[in-house]
């Protein structure tokens, strides 16, 4: 059931103008204006009362008043220093959250939350891959993730076998994404060139690779994925130096045939190709 909070909607363009501000592209900021897409990231994520929330990129903390309304508490983590007054103004009124600037990329999530928290962002295409990762890996997991990201790229992590990339195995390794909602360009200020989904990551409580196995797990799939137009056997070959003798035998051992290509295997062949290539 969607979530129906009823908060003011922000007058985006005179904070802007006030605090004579102009969108940076090159962070890829796109705010979350629209109420009812706002009300959507709420209502896909289920936040539970008692549950905190960290928030990437708050910019003008929008989305983080609705948060606020929903979670016990919000730490919302801006890389932007100039947006750092505006969410001091904006978010005033809440007793609820820690405003903190810095890098996501930098910083570890236990230095603020305990488990069981949810993480939420509205984040730009060129980090969406680096920080899922940096999240699934972090010692203080998240419960899961709820990414506004663009919709190409939702459609590509929640890929099935014939079709995955590295980026799809990345996620599902750690846990079962979904599109949980549709969001328009129109939404958004200023509004970017495409639509974008609410991507909803449900972790396990266990990556599906052992931990102690995943460096070469993504030593195996990278290798696969760096030359996807070349069959397996040429990609690992080529990407860890291998013979091709050597990579033939490894693939056989896991019961893969050499000719086939990187993105038409499952999660549980690359698995066993990763058990073949720990008992060489």
């Amino acid at each position: 059931m969607e979530s129906t909070l009823n908060l003011p909607p922000l007058n985006i363009t005179q904070l802007l103008r006030t605090h004579q501000l102009l969108p940076k592209k090159s962070l890829g900021q796109n705010f979350l204006i629209d109420p009812a897409a706002l009300n959507r990231v709420v209502s896909a994520a289920e936040i539970e009362p008692e549950q905190d929330v960290l928030e990437i990129g708050p910019g003008l903390g929008s989305l983080t008043r609705y948060l606020c309304a929903a979670a016990k508490q919000v730490v919302a983590v801006e890389i932007d220093q100039n947006l750092i007054p505006i969410l001091q103004d904006v978010l005033r009124p809440y007793s609820n959250v820690t405003i903190v600037h810095n890098d996501i990329l930098k910083v570890n999530p236990a230095e603020w939350m305990l488990p069981g928290y949810q993480v939420i962002a509205n984040i730009p295409y060129y980090i969406t891959s680096a920080v899922i990762r940096h999240l699934l890996e972090a010692g203080c997991r998240p419960l899961r993730l709820s990414l506004t990201i663009q919709r190409e790229v939702a459609d590509r992590i929640c890929a099935q076998a014939g079709d995955l990339s590295l980026l799809a195995l990345s996620v599902q390794v750690y846990g079962r994404p979904h599109i949980a909602a549709q969001i328009a360009a129109g939404s958004f200020y200023p509004a970017p060139k495409v639509d974008s989904s609410i991507l909803r990551v449900d972790l396990y409580d266990e990556p599906l690779i052992p931990r102690a196995h995943l460096d070469r797990f993504f030593k195996l799939v990278k290798a696969g994925f760096g030359q996807k137009r070349k069959t397996l056997r040429n990609a690992l070959s080529s990407g860890l130096a291998w013979p091709a003798a050597r990579t033939t035998a490894l693939l056989e051992t896991a019961g893969i045939d050499p000719q086939r290509r990187a993105e038409t295997l499952s999660l549980e062949e690359w698995r066993a190709v990763t058990n073949a290539f720990l008992a060489e």
